[in-house]
């Protein structure tokens, strides 16, 4: 019997790691109180101002930037029930500015939103539907005049002024969370606009964001995922919240709003006592709280209404659902767990581990997914705030029964509450979780992410920490008594069949007249933020040479970058060849996976990785493959060792390939009936035509033709080829003695990679047809060749016109006209010489608007937009956001790798950044005139084929409607 053992280095690594965490009061020399987690080896310290608000601040040096994150307590589980999706309606309005930001004349506009507000309430109350459309015109009418003072965006100017990136918010059920990413040296004035921003809420540009947010949830009737939740959260809490309202709220509740009610909500749940604020960066202690009490200290105190407690019934049956849509037929499984941080949370947590895990090596990933049993399955916990969930989901293959697939995934939960799992399993899943926590903590986001979600756990710094030392606790004999005494009858099952979806929700165009934007105006607050300057960062450029060890083991470059930050090792080896020059190399990559040895079953190869704390990628694109092992520095020889003796070892099996390649003619069925596959299909088919990479593929006959000793020849022989080696790590000396008994010279070459066309677009418009509530339209032209003198211009090209939150077209297409909820035009630079660059104009929207807004993208892009402070603000923006980024980690390595494709040996940010200092508005006018307005779109466009307006269709060229076979190539 093969001995189970977790390495020794792994042990003594996480056995000291394992530490006591205890909260230390301390008291800075300014005399602000704050808390510290002794053995916290990030260093966070947690303030509470007088008015109760938190503050979470952390040190990260790997850039003189900050993220940010405003997180306030309260979500969609605390909307009235008259009026649901208020909650994340709320989030949208906050971006809108007060009474200072965001407008020209508040007296006057602040006289019209009282009409507009009266007006809604009377709308919310009429019954009549023809009465209720006259108020809803009369409300359309009155914003116009409210417009007339309003400036629109002017928060995301004021934002994007400062060099912020990741501007965004998002709601959820007991959460609502705003999100920058700041330079570090414009910390103070990104305080001042928030500030500003929390300090009082301004209704303005209601009805057009209102529609807005109605097509994201039109976004979210098409989306598959949704829609199972959907049922599987309303079955599972027939009482509480969790089930019974929805973020994005009811069709007839967002088309019936209170503004009176969203004002209250805000003044009740947007308190500083209430809130918190998340600052992980470049950032000193002192300085920094003293500047939030400056600007938030201010806010008062305000007690909080009382929870209603909604406590459920014990399930004590099986409550099953169906929902039906194009795609593929899946199942969801879900029993109600208790809160997130009890120990049954705990221990639904480790039981989803030991089913689905980081590894591959859970019970269901080696038993259901590795034997290609169904067409993909899986298993998790989900704590809540108020209760959770433990999930099972699986896909049965072409011809399996619900049934059936349930049986398979139940019989891997009697496996656990017979004890039929590695002994050495539970240490692996917590040694994994330190693993994880440490890479995902060594990014300020990372641990941003983490404080915020602390925050609305309610739960103490301690507690987050010491929650892996809870998980060690947990012994075997706890997962076979908590499987045995939670695993019941007493679950939802939500059967997602194949069909037409008959509660889709088709509204009518309100028919919303374009509102007023004042993109020339300014308000003193923004003209205030705009002028007030603060000392530059200055960028830092890689040197190359310098920051990347390279020396050669055989005929093997090997580069070196150096992890000053933690125990995480990388090693990867890249080949200068893909699929291009040999097709057949990724389906050697997939089957591998599903391979072992002549020392290791497949099975075990998946637990032997897992217990070194190792992971392992395969990854083939056109013109590279890369093996990549990543992981715990002190087991990184074993991990190369073991990868080594599985490619050279790799025991062919033709069962197994012909299983793989049912899968895989399966798997190409199930994208056939996919949205988001399909549209990604066919804007491929647009943008190159019938014969590219994506439709050049395998065929059906082939693949049931391969011999598999041979395909697998193509894996035992790639050390034989070119290639090179990166590392990533502490020890250079050690890493390279881990990777150097196995490189040999070259023998063999790769074969010449086959060229494929990038043909002109020339008005084309590609349709295929799916039934859904909006559509989607991507209209792709292809460019001039790549020009790296270019770059400065396509980057401040993006930010001021094409993408993000103060673009011209986000601007245009949904705050003055709401005819989208997505909308961009971007211009795409080639990652690789003597290759073209590509415009895409991307609109999604309802129906029975896709024709209006493409007439007003169409005029957007017939001339260019003047507007001189906006393109400075934009110019400013980009500048920042180069100035205050930093290339590291591994990152080094594979920037400079990718820039070597353009003909480039240095950080070629350097002349991007010089480029946009000396950029002019007549300079990008002319790059627009000359690289853009003269292009030729073909036209992608999926939706219900009903819907579709011919008349508007026509217009934008030759109209074909295409089958599924020719877009995806089979």
């Amino acid at each position: 019997m093969k001995k189970i053992f977790i390495s020794l280095s792994l042990f003594v690594m996480f056995h000291a790691a394992a530490q006591k965490f205890e909260t230390q009061k301390q008291t800075d020399a300014q005399g602000y109180s704050f808390e510290t987690v002794k053995n916290d080896q990030s260093g966070v310290r947690v303030y509470t101002l007088k008015n109760g608000l938190k503050v979470y601040l952390a040190k990260n040096d790997d850039a003189p930037r900050i993220q940010t994150y405003i997180p306030v307590r309260t979500g969609s589980n605390n909307d009235p029930g008259d009026n649901t999706g208020l909650a994340h309606y709320l989030e949208h309005m906050v971006f809108k500015g007060t009474s200072h930001l965001g407008t020209q004349d508040w007296a006057k506009e602040k006289a019209i939103l009282k009409q507009i507000s009266d007006l809604y309430e009377q709308h919310k109350a009429e019954k009549d539907p023809e009465k209720k459309k006259a108020l809803y015109k009369k409300i359309d009418e009155v914003s116009q005049e409210a417009s007339k003072f309003a400036i629109a965006n002017e928060y995301d100017k004021a934002i994007s002024s400062l060099g912020a990136t990741g501007t965004n918010a998002h709601t959820w059920l007991d959460e609502t969370v705003y999100k920058n990413n700041i330079p570090a040296n414009e910390l103070e004035k990104w305080l001042k606009v928030e500030k500003e921003r929390f300090s009082e809420l301004v209704l303005r540009l209601f009805h057009t964001e209102l529609e807005a947010v109605y097509e994201e949830f039109n976004r979210a009737q098409d989306n598959d995922g949704r829609l199972v939740n959907y049922a599987l959260m309303d079955a599972l809490f027939p009482k509480h919240p969790n089930g019974q309202q929805t973020t994005i709220g009811t069709s007839e509740h967002l088309k019936s709003p209170s503004m009176e009610a969203i004002h209250k909500y805000f003044d009740t749940y947007y308190v500083p006592n209430n809130m918190a604020v998340v600052l992980v960066g470049d950032l000193d202690f002192d300085k920094t709280i003293k500047l939030v009490d400056q600007y938030f200290g201010s806010f008062k105190y305000k007690e909080l209404p009382m929870k209603k407690m909604v406590s459920e019934e014990p399930m004590t049956s099986v409550v099953s659902r169906t929902v039906k849509s194009p795609s593929t037929p899946r199942m969801t499984i879900a029993w109600r767990t208790d809160s997130n941080g009890t120990k049954e949370a705990r221990l639904a947590t480790m039981v989803g581990e030991i089913l689905s895990n980081n590894g591959d090596a859970g019970l269901i990933d080696l038993n259901i997914n590795q034997k290609q049993a169904t067409l993909g399955a899986g298993a998790y916990a989900n704590p809540l705030k108020t209760y959770g969930s433990f999930n099972m989901y699986v896909t049965p293959k072409e011809g399996q029964s619900f049934d059936d697939a349930k049986k398979l995934l139940f019989a891997q939960i009697d496996l656990i509450k017979k004890g039929e799992f590695p002994d050495w399993m539970l240490k692996a899943i917590v040694n994994d979780m330190r693993v994880q926590r440490m890479k995902g903590w060594e990014t300020a986001d990372g641990l941003a992410t983490t404080l915020y979600g602390t925050y609305i756990g309610e739960r103490t710094w301690e507690q987050e920490l010491d929650e892996i030392n809870q998980f060690e606790k947990i012994t075997k004999a706890d997962i076979v008594k908590f499987a045995n005494d939670f695993f019941k009858d007493n679950y939802v099952v939500i059967y997602k069949e194949k069909g037409v979806n008959d509660k889709l929700v088709r509204v009518e165009n309100p028919g919303i007249t374009p509102i007023k934007l004042n993109r020339d105006a300014q308000s003193p607050f923004l003209k205030n933020i705009l002028s007030t300057k603060v000392a530059d960062i200055k960028p830092q450029f890689v040197d190359y040479k310098t920051a990347i060890a390279t020396t050669q083991i055989k005929d093997k470059k090997v580069s070196f970058v150096n992890n000053k930050y933690n125990k995480v090792a990388q090693v990867s080896y890249i080949f200068p060849f893909g699929t291009d020059n040999d097709k057949e190399l990724s389906l050697g990559v997939s089957v591998l996976q599903y391979l072992g040895t002549d020392k290791y079953t497949p099975e075990q190869l998946k637990e032997e990785f897992y217990k070194l704390g190792i992971s392992n990628s395969f990854r083939t694109s056109n013109d590279q493959t890369f093996i990549t092992l990543t992981g715990l520095e002190g087991n990184m020889k074993k991990g190369v060792e073991l990868l080594n003796h599985w490619l050279k070892n790799v025991k062919a099996d033709q069962e197994i390939y012909n299983q793989t390649v049912k899968t895989i003619l399966e798997s190409r069925t199930v994208a056939k009936k996919d949205k988001t596959r399909i549209m990604a299909a066919l804007s491929n088919y647009a943008k190159y035509g019938k014969d590219s990479r994506m439709t050049d593929i395998i065929s059906k006959e082939r693949l049931q033709n391969i011999n598999v000793t041979e395909l697998m020849s193509k894996i035992k022989t790639l050390n034989n080829y070119p290639y090179e080696v990166f590392i990533y790590g502490e020890s250079q000396k050690d890493l390279e003695k881990a990777v150097k008994p196995f490189i040999t010279n070259a023998t063999l070459q790769p074969a010449k990679a086959k060229v494929y066309a990038e043909p002109a677009t020339g008005g084309t418009v590609y349709f295929a047809n799916y039934d859904m509530v909006q559509m989607e339209m991507s209209k792709i032209a292809k460019g001039s060749e790549v020009n790296i003198n270019d770059f400065g211009k396509a980057n401040v090209f993006n930010e001021y016109f094409g993408r993000g939150l103060s673009s011209i077209v986000f601007q245009e297409i949904r705050e003055s006209k709401s005819l989208a909820y997505s909308a961009y035009v971007s211009y795409a630079t080639a990652n690789e010489k003597d290759h073209p660059n590509y415009v895409t104009n991307y609109i999604g929207t309802q129906s029975n608007k896709l024709p209006l807004a493409v007439t007003a993208m169409n005029e957007l892009m017939a001339d260019f937009p003047q507007i001189p402070a906006q393109f400075e603000n934009s110019k400013g923006s980009a500048l920042k956001q180069i100035a205050s980024n930093r290339i590291n980690r591994i990152n080094i390595f594979y920037n400079q790798l990718a820039l070597k494709k353009l003909g480039v040996d240095y950080d070629i940010r350097k002349d991007i950044y010089a480029e946009i200092q000396s950029l002019t508005l007549p300079q990008l006018t002319g790059f627009y005139n000359t690289e853009i307005k003269p292009l030729k779109y073909n036209t992608a466009i999926i939706g219900k084929r009903e819907n579709l307006k011919m008349d508007s269709i026509n217009k934008m060229g030759e109209f074909k409607e295409v089958t599924l076979e020719e877009i995806f190539g089979y």
